[in-house]
C-alpha cells in the first residue's frame, strides 16, 4: 500500500516555472514506477511523465509537455517531482501523483495503481 501527498502547486505566470513535490509513505517506495497526470476542467486525466523505480533511468514524456518538463524521484526522501518551466496556460490543471507495480513504462491512468488527492496549476497569459 502506498500513500502520495503532492504539493507544490500555485499560480504562476506565462514562462515562469514550478517543482512540484509527491511524498510517498508504504514501503518499497523505490520499486514503483512513479507518474504526474493532470486534468483540466472538463477534460479527462492525460499523462503528463513517468520514472522507472529503483534508479529512475527510464522516463518519458507526454509530447505536449517535452524538454519543459523534468521528472526525477529521490528514493532516500521517497519523493517524486515535477520541474515544471515554460509554463504555458494549457497547462492549467489539476496535477495528480500516481504509483504502479511495474516493469514497464504506462501512460494510461487505469494502469495505476494509487493515487495522491491532487495539486492545483494555474498558468495565467
Amino acid at each position: 500500500q502506498v500513500q502520495l501527498v503532492e504539493s507544490g502547486g500555485g499560480l504562476v505566470q506565462a514562462g515562469g516555472s514550478l517543482r512540484l513535490s509527491c511524498a510517498a509513505s508504504g514501503r518499497s517506495f523505490s520499486n514503483y514506477f512513479m507518474a504526474w497526470f493532470r486534468q483540466a476542467p472538463g477534460k479527462e486525466r492525460e499523462f503528463v511523465a513517468t520514472i522507472s523505480g529503483w534508479n529512475g533511468g527510464t522516463t518519458d514524456y507526454a509530447d505536449s509537455v517535452r524538454g519543459r518538463f523534468q521528472i526525477s524521484r529521490d528514493n532516500a526522501k521517497n519523493t517524486v517531482y515535477l520541474q515544471m518551466n515554460s509554463l504555458k496556460p494549457e497547462d492549467t490543471a489539476v496535477y495528480y501523483c500516481a504509483a504502479r507495480f511495474g516493469l514497464a513504462v504506462a501512460r494510461t491512468a487505469p494502469e495505476y495503481s494509487y493515487w495522491g488527492q491532487g495539486t492545483q496549476v494555474t498558468v495565467s497569459s
